[in-house]
C-alpha cells in the first residue's frame, strides 16, 4: 500500500481512536462530575470570586445569551485597539507596525469569532503582544464559548421541563481549565520536540548554501499552534501557516496538529451520548458525519495523487501527484487529507496553498464549509447539526401526520421559523456577499486587476470561498485574492459577525423554548430520532437545503474550470 495512503488511514484511526474517551470525560465535565482535574477547583474559585460571578447562578436562555454577547463584544474591542496600537506596546522585537483600522477590524472579529481569517501575514502583521494578548488569548475564549453554548445546549436536551441551560461563565471556565489547556499543553510539548520554536527572540539572521544572508522570523510559536488547531481556530503564527517548514516542519508534527484539529469536533458528538445517556443517537450523528467526511477525504486525495491532466496530455509524468503549492516534505495526499479535515471542521489552517489544489478538491472544500455541519467547530458544529435534526423531525412528522416530537418536547411553529432561518441565513450570507464582489470586479476592471491574479472561473471561485470561508467561521482562503483591502476587511467583517452570532442566538432559543415545555414521555408512535432512517433523512435534508443552494455557483467555479482542463 502507499505510503501516503497509510498515513492517512494511521491518522483516521487515531483520532477515533482518541475521541471516544475524551468525549466521555467532555460530559463528566459538563455534568459536573469528578474527573481528575479537579484540583483545579480551588483555582477556578478564587477566580469566579475575584470577577465576583456567583458560579450556582442559573440561567434562563435570554440571559445566557445576554453575557455570551456581552463578553464577545468587550472582547472585540480589546482586540481591535490592541492591535492598532501594537506598534508602541512591549514584546516586538522585530518592530511591527500597528494594522490600519479595517484589517483590525476584521482581525479582532475574526478571531473572537471563531473564524481566524487573516488578512495579514502572521509574523509580519503582529507582535508577540498581540499574538498572545489577542490572538492566542480569543483562540481559547472563541473555542471555549462555542462549547459554552454546546454545553447548555446539552443541559436544555437532557432536562425534561426547565428553563435553566446551566451557567455560562462556568461553562466558559470550565472548557478551558479543564478541556482547552491540558490538550494544547500536550499538542505544544509534542509540537516542541518535533522542532517547532518556542521563543521570545527576535529574527535570526542566517546564511544560506548560496551564500546570501536570509532573516528567519521565530517566537512563541509551539503554544499558538497548539490552541489553533485543538480549538478548531486556524490563524497561523506566520503567514503561511502550517505549510512553514518552522511552524510544521515533519510529518510527524504534520500529525500532532491534523489529529488535533478533528479530535475535539469529534470527541463533542460522543459525548452527547454520554451526556444524554443516548449512545446510540450520538453514534447516528457521527456516522452521517463520518461518511461525508470520509468521502471527501476520498475524492480529494484521489484527484491530488493524480495530478493535473493537461500535465499528463504533455507526457510529463506525476509520480508525486499535482505537487503546485505543496511541500515536499508532506505529500499531495497527507495536503489533500489536511484540506479535507480543516474544512469539515472551521479550523482553517493549510499545509498547503488551497489555490492550487484540483477544481474538484476545491468545491469539496467549500461543500465542506457551505453544508458547515460536518463535524465543525468545537460545539458550534453540532449546534448546526441540531438545527437540521429539528427540520428533518418537522418534515418526518408532516409525512405521517403526527405533531413533531425531539427528545420529549412538541416542534412548533416558532422553533420552525427560528430553524429555516438560521439554515437560510448561510447561503444568503455567501451568495450574496459573491454577487456584490462579482459585480464590483466586473464593473472595475481596475478593481478586479487588484484583487483577482486569476481571472474567469477560478476568480469566481476565489470570491466565493471567501465568503464561504467567513460565513462558516473557518477562515482559509484561495490566496490569489488580494484581499488585504477596505472591502474585503469590513465586508467578510461583517459576514463573519452575523453568521457566528445570528445561528447561536437562534440555536440557543431553540433549546430554550423547548426545554421550558412540558415533557411528553415516549411512546410506540413517537418518532424515533437514533435510526439509520432518520440519520438518512437528516442528511438528505442537509444537501438539499444547504448544498443545493450553491450548485449553481459551484457549477460556474470549480465544475466549469475542471470541465476546461
Amino acid at each position: 500500500m502507499n505510503s501516503e495512503i497509510t498515513g492517512i488511514i494511521f491518522q483516521v484511526l487515531l483520532v477515533l481512536t482518541l475521541s471516544y474517551p475524551l468525549g466521555y470525560y467532555i460530559a463528566k465535565v459538563y455534568k459536573g462530575e469528578k474527573t481528575f482535574l479537579d484540583f483545579l477547583s480551588p483555582l477556578e474559585n478564587k477566580l469566579f470570586k475575584l470577577c465576583k460571578i456567583d458560579s450556582n447562578e442559573q440561567m434562563n436562555w435570554r440571559h445566557f445569551l445576554v453575557v455570551l454577547l456581552t463578553v464577545n463584544l468587550f472582547l472585540f474591542f480589546w482586540g481591535m485597539i490592541l492591535l492598532v496600537i501594537q506598534g508602541i506596546l512591549p514584546l516586538n522585537p522585530d518592530g511591527n507596525i500597528g494594522q490600519n483600522v479595517s484589517q483590525a477590524f476584521n482581525s479582532s472579529i475574526s478571531f473572537i469569532a471563531n473564524c481566524n481569517l487573516q488578512h495579514y501575514s502572521g509574523e509580519s502583521g503582529a507582535t508577540y503582544f498581540t499574538q498572545i494578548f489577542v490572538v492566542m488569548l480569543f483562540q481559547f475564549l472563541a473555542a471555549a464559548t462555542g462549547m459554552a453554548a454546546f454545553a447548555a445546549v446539552l443541559k436544555g436536551m437532557a432536562a425534561k421541563t426547565t428553563k435553566s441551560l446551566g451557567n455560562f461563565w462556568v461553562y466558559l471556565v470550565k472548557s478551558v481549565t479543564r478541556i482547552l489547556l491540558p490538550l494544547s499543553l500536550i499538542v505544544g510539548i509534542l509540537l516542541v520536540i518535533g522542532g517547532v520554536p518556542m521563543t521570545f527572540e527576535g529574527k535570526q539572521t542566517f546564511t544560506t548554501m548560496e551564500g546570501r544572508t536570509q532573516t528567519v522570523s521565530q517566537g512563541p510559536v509551539a503554544a499558538i499552534a497548539a490552541i489553533k488547531q485543538i480549538g478548531t481556530n486556524g490563524g497561523g503564527f506566520y503567514g503561511a501557516n502550517s505549510a512553514h517548514p518552522l511552524e510544521n516542519p515533519s510529518y510527524f508534527t504534520n500529525i500532532v496538529e491534523c489529529v488535533s484539529i478533528i479530535l475535539l469536533p469529534m470527541a463533542l458528538i460522543w459525548a452527547i451520548g454520554f451526556y444524554l445517556r443516548k449512545k446510540k443517537f450520538a453514534f447516528s450523528i457521527f456516522g452521517v458525519m463520518l461518511f461525508a467526511y470520509l468521502f471527501t477525504v476520498f475524492v480529494s486525495v484521489n484527484q491530488e495523487m493524480k495530478g493535473n491532466p493537461r500535465i499528463d496530455k504533455m507526457g510529463i509524468s506525476q509520480s508525486s501527484g499535482s505537487m503546485e503549492g505543496k511541500e515536499t516534505r508532506l505529500g499531495s495526499a497527507a495536503t489533500a487529507f489536511w484540506a479535507m479535515t480543516t474544512t469539515a471542521t472551521s479550523n482553517g489552517s493549510v499545509n498547503g496553498m488551497h489555490d492550487s489544489t484540483t477544481p474538484i478538491s476545491e468545491m469539496l472544500m467549500m461543500l465542506n464549509m457551505q453544508t458547515n455541519c460536518w463535524f465543525g467547530g468545537v460545539g458550534v458544529g453540532f449546534m448546526n447539526y441540531y438545527i437540521f435534526i429539528i427540520i428533518a423531525v418537522f418534515l418526518s412528522g408532516l409525512m405521517v401526520g403526527r405533531t413533531p416530537e425531539f427528545m420529549g418536547k412538541k416542534i412548533e411553529a416558532k422553533e420552525m421559523k427560528i430553524a429555516i432561518i438560521i439554515a437560510l441565513l448561510h447561503p444568503f450570507m455567501i451568495l450574496c456577499g459573491t454577487a456584490i464582489s462579482s459585480y464590483l470586479a466586473n464593473s472595475n476592471p481596475e478593481l478586479a486587476s487588484q484583487w483577482l491574479a486569476n481571472p474567469s472561473f477560478h476568480g469566481l471561485s476565489e470570491m466565493l470561498y471567501e465568503f464561504t470561508s467567513s460565513s462558516a467561521n473557518n477562515g482559509s482562503g484561495l490566496e490569489g485574492l488580494g484581499d488585504n483591502t477596505n472591502f474585503w476587511n469590513i465586508s467578510t467583517g461583517l459576514v463573519i459577525i452575523i453568521t457566528r452570532y445570528l445561528p447561536i442566538i437562534g440555536q440557543i432559543a431553540i433549546v430554550g423554548l423547548l426545554a421550558s415545555k412540558k415533557y411528553i414521555p415516549q411512546s410506540a408512535g413517537t418518532l424515533q430520532t437514533d435510526t439509520s432512517t432518520f440519520s438518512l433523512m437528516t442528511f438528505v435534508v442537509i444537501l438539499i437545503i444547504a448544498a443545493l443552494a450553491f450548485f449553481p455557483s459551484l457549477t460556474l467555479g470549480p465544475i466549469a474550470e475542471y470541465l476546461t482542463l
